[in-house]
């Protein structure tokens, strides 16, 4: 018998890890965005990244794909290091990313859209049949020829997969991919993602809610100020311990009693019928609704389905074909613009930050002026009193802990949780009889949503009508005291919130708004 050399007998060598980051440093004028970062991802692993706005993750992952670069720190890929400076290296590396706000032309279909996106040389046909392969492979069911502007938001999302899986990656950024999407396409996406782990590819998970990190996630890497501060296991931690990895401090649960003072009729929708104003829009068809002084009132739906149309109805942006379709605190509305309606006590907090609820080359202290000059008499006699502006940006900067350089910075230069805290401070703290609020946490980590939710709730118990449109269920369910579904344009009775369950408004937001009859006998609750 011969001894084989001891040498042989040694372990395997393990491989390299997938993507390695070493101290990567990134700062910007007067932020430092990412403080010697270290990061390790394994092949076949699903692998979250956690943050408060402005904690680090955009710029990180930006590095990761090359949409910036790192002023020092070493990526090291398969073990080698490597320099990436474009997406497009990025993905001949094998690194895919699905970005939070999808990127597709709505009147071209599938097929176009993932051509355009991959730089596809061949014949149309040849890419459909690797589609539908594709669709059928990882559970994301798509019809290569259907025209964009058709499908819904999850479809939409199952596009942005499609295409980055027909690239092979290796390694999958993926940016809050589920705040779009409806229960019951979380549990598919969810499949999808297990599937592609399993296949050992690499997953990098960026999202707010934590008790999806918890449920799909097998590591995390916690952010704060640019720092890594934590990693470990999210399913053994709880979503109040992630949560309080992630601000430093103890998360402070949101206080809320049921609306015991429920008052007058507010906020009175009645049949209204609209068309859309842009292409591909949606028809409002006999929406209905009422919102009281004392509560806070919820519209769930995926978007897309009618939600911008009616916020711009309440608004005042687009007028209504009756003057009785809106009413304000008994007021016809229906043909008055926005300005009229703010001073009959309306506030608005609209879905885009940029652009629509703030002014990006603005300061934040003109960018309070624009909507508080009148309920805040910042204009006397025509002229703007500056001083007066200026303790009214102050007091939104404090009371809603907005993390700036001051009330001269730029709207554009806030991260995009630290904008929202301000325009949410800013229409609040006006004191609106009304407030009609759109996605008031899209984005928004932990510790900032239970502030705003907090915020919400204060105003409610100050006797003003609230009404919420979100995509997140369970913020709803949070603060909402009745809520309804708006699908294809048509919107669902209200019902208290404590009478229904997410399961029954994720159906609604399926569109399946009438119910069979219930035999003799048996009674349900909710919608």
């Amino acid at each position: 018998m011969v001894l084989e050399p001891s040498s042989s007998l040694s372990p395997p060598v393990a491989p390299p890890p997938r993507l390695e980051l070493r101290a990567i440093d990134k700062r910007f004028p007067g932020c430092h965005a990412n403080r010697a970062v270290s990061l390790t991802l394994q092949a076949g692993e699903i692998h979250a990244l956690l943050g408060e706005n402005g904690a680090g993750k955009s710029t990180l992952v930006k590095i990761v794909y090359g949409i910036q670069r790192a002023d020092s720190g070493t990526i090291l890929w398969d073990g080698q290091p490597v320099r990436i400076h474009s997406p497009a290296e990025a993905r001949r590396l094998g690194i895919g990313m699905v970005f939070q706000h999808f990127s597709l032309f709505d009147s071209l279909t599938v097929v176009e859209n993932i051509a355009l996106g991959i730089g596809w040389k061949k014949p149309l046909a040849e890419l459909a049949s690797r589609v539908e392969e594709i669709s059928r492979r990882y559970g994301l069911p798509l019809d290569p020829l259907r025209t964009v502007h058709d499908l819904s938001v999850g479809e939409r999302q199952r596009v942005e997969i499609c295409r980055c899986l027909l690239q092979d990656p290796r390694l999958i950024i993926m940016d809050e991919p589920t705040s779009v999407l409806t229960p019951q396409e979380v549990t598919v996406l969810f499949s999808t993602l297990r599937l592609l782990r399993d296949e050992g590819r690499t997953i990098l998970y960026i999202s707010h809610k934590l008790e999806e990190i918890r449920a799909l996630c097998s590591a995390a890497t916690v952010l704060r100020a640019g720092q890594v501060v934590s990693q470990c296991d999210p399913r053994q931690e709880t979503a109040q311990s992630l949560a309080q990895m992630m601000i430093g401090a103890e998360l402070k649960a949101v206080q809320r009693t049921q609306a015991s003072c429920v008052g007058e009729d507010r906020l009175v929708v009645d049949g209204l019928h609209l068309s859309p104003s842009q292409p591909f829009g949606i028809t409002l068809d006999g929406v209905s609704l009422t919102v009281r002084a004392g509560e806070i009132v919820g519209i769930a739906g995926v978007a897309g389905n009618g939600q911008n149309e009616l916020l711009a109805a309440l608004s005042g942006e687009q007028l209504s074909p009756r003057a009785e379709a809106v009413r304000i605190d008994g007021q016809p509305v229906g043909l008055l613009g926005a300005r009229a309606r703010r001073d009959l006590g309306m506030a608005f907090v609209p879905e885009e930050r940029l652009g629509r609820g703030a002014v990006p080359d603005l300061s934040l202290a003109d960018n309070a002026l624009l909507s508080g000059y009148g309920r805040q008499a910042l204009v006397r006699r025509g002229l703007i009193h500056f001083g007066l502006v200026n303790a009214y940006a102050d007091r939104i900067i404090d009371m809603f802990s907005v993390i700036t350089h001051g009330r001269r910075a730029e709207a554009r230069s806030l991260s995009g949780g630290n904008l929202q805290k301000f325009i949410i401070g800013r229409e609040i703290l006006q004191k609106p009889g009304l407030l009609v609020c759109a996605q008031p946490t899209w984005g928004v980590d932990a510790g900032a949503a239970a502030a705003i939710h907090q915020a919400l709730i204060g105003l409610r118990e100050q006797g003003a009508a609230v009404l919420v449109v979100s995509q997140d269920l369970d913020e709803l369910f949070t603060i909402a005291d009745r809520i309804a579904v708006i699908c294809q344009g048509r919107l669902s009775e209200t019902h208290p919130v404590h009478e229904t369950t997410v399961e029954q408004v994720g159906m609604l937001m399926g569109g399946l708004f009438e119910t069979p009859e219930q035999p003799e006998g048996v009674h349900t609750h909710g919608l």
